[in-house]
């Protein structure tokens, strides 16, 4: 059975209200600000077109991080060094870490708003799962390191997005210097075995 393409007004809508999400919370104070009624209306559209589309803020979050990392999740899965498969461990760690820390500085927002919401911790997302398995593998093929598995979770820590915010926002930390201080974390972690 094949899958029925949506209306146009309907995929039009869907776009509408991704743009109108993406804009608010990129310049809003606090992710919890943003409400479900504050997207129907600068997407123009009503609450119940929202709802339709979306289900609830957590599916529509969700959706709007999956399209924002689409293209890093593309690079990771088919692209070519450092990020893309083949890559020796020791040049994929990094720039994994690096552009998960990017995406998260020019996505702060967005990435606080996905990891509070829902219920259940941070940790059993499914696209924290991902991020996890990717770095599990690539560690794995490191000699001489004990626990990839809790390797993985402990450099993720490090690109948390409310660490991120607190560095960035509280701290005024400029995204290029917390470059600099994670790559410098993961060399040492990567080169203590």
């Amino acid at each position: 059975m094949t899958e029925r393409k949506p209306r146009k007004d309907a995929a039009r809508n869907r776009a509408a209200l991704l743009a109108a999400a993406d804009d608010l919370f990129a310049r809003c104070e606090s992710p919890d600000d943003i409400t479900m009624s504050d997207v129907a209306a600068a997407a123009g559209v009503g609450k119940g077109t929202l709802f339709r589309a979306f289900g609830d803020r957590t599916a529509l979050i969700r959706a709007l991080y999956a399209a924002r990392l689409e293209p890093l999740e593309r690079a990771v899965s088919e692209g070519p060094p450092p990020l893309g498969p083949g890559t020796p461990p020791l040049e994929r760690v990094p720039a994994l870490l690096d552009a998960v820390l990017c995406f998260k500085f020019d996505h702060r927002h967005l990435a606080l708003a996905l990891e509070g919401a829902g219920a259940g911790s941070p940790y059993q997302a499914e696209h924290y799962g991902r991020w996890h398995a990717l770095l599990r593998s690539a560690l794995a093929d490191l000699p001489g390191l004990a626990d990839g598995d809790f390797t993985a979770h402990a450099l993720l820590a490090a690109v948390r997005a409310d660490l991120v915010e607190y560095l960035a926002g509280a701290r005024g930390t400029g995204r290029d210097e917390l470059r600099e201080h994670l790559r410098e974390f993961v060399r040492q972690v990567l080169t203590a075995r």
